[in-house]
């Protein structure tokens, strides 16, 4: 169901859905503080919005791995031919292709709450992030906007962000530490790290 909502709007996202303020995208994407030459997972790149954000952080040494489960989407992404190294993968985030310890920081931008299985989904992405790397879940609205819009729309009506106390304990529970909210009328930023070797 979920997927087929994605598919079913891919054609008219970028024009009725997606962030439209590149302000807001580019200084979301400099909170994130990705250093150039990373290896980078987008989750839920949809339409591709967010990657020439992320690419301009990456720089031309850099790589990234965009994913997205609605085959719809993605096709949409990869006809802008973004000028930088991305690869497209149509996967879900509970089964993500690829080596335990892959990617520098792993970046969910305004997907999060779609995750159908949130506890899978983070145990997958500790698993392919490299030790002492960086999660980011970040939104370029509030949780509260954001929950606010989901539950206006039957299929998303449950898709949403959770509290900072369950986001908490969500990301610990996968093992990530240094885990940092910040929620304001703008934007929704989560961040955390896997810890590095030897560091429980």
């Amino acid at each position: 169901m979920i997927k087929e909502y994605f598919n079913e709007r891919a054609a008219v996202w970028d024009e009725q859905v997606s962030e439209k303020d590149t302000t807001k995208l580019e200084q979301m994407s400099r909170r994130l503080d990705i250093k150039p030459g990373s290896t980078v997972l987008d989750v839920g790149t949809g339409t591709g919005v967010f990657l020439p954000f992320l690419l301009s952080n990456v720089g031309n040494s850099g790589q990234i791995v965009a994913i997205d489960f609605a085959e719809e989407m993605l096709k949409i992404a990869r006809a802008k031919y973004f000028n930088g190294n991305v690869n497209y993968l149509c996967a879900d985030v509970c089964d993500i292709p690829g080596d335990n310890e892959t990617f520098d920081s792993v970046v969910c931008y305004s997907s999060f709450p779609h995750f159908q299985d949130k506890p899978g989904a983070l145990t997958e992405i500790f698993r392919v992030t490299r030790s002492g790397g960086r999660l980011f879940i970040c939104h370029t609205s509030s949780r509260d906007d954001i929950n606010k819009i989901h539950r206006q729309i039957p299929v998303v009506q449950h898709d949403i962000i959770p509290d900072a106390d369950e986001m908490h304990r969500l990301l610990t529970t996968a093992g990530f530490i240094d885990i940092k909210i910040e929620d304001n009328e703008e934007s929704y930023l989560s961040s955390a790290r896997k810890p590095p070797r030897g560091v429980a």
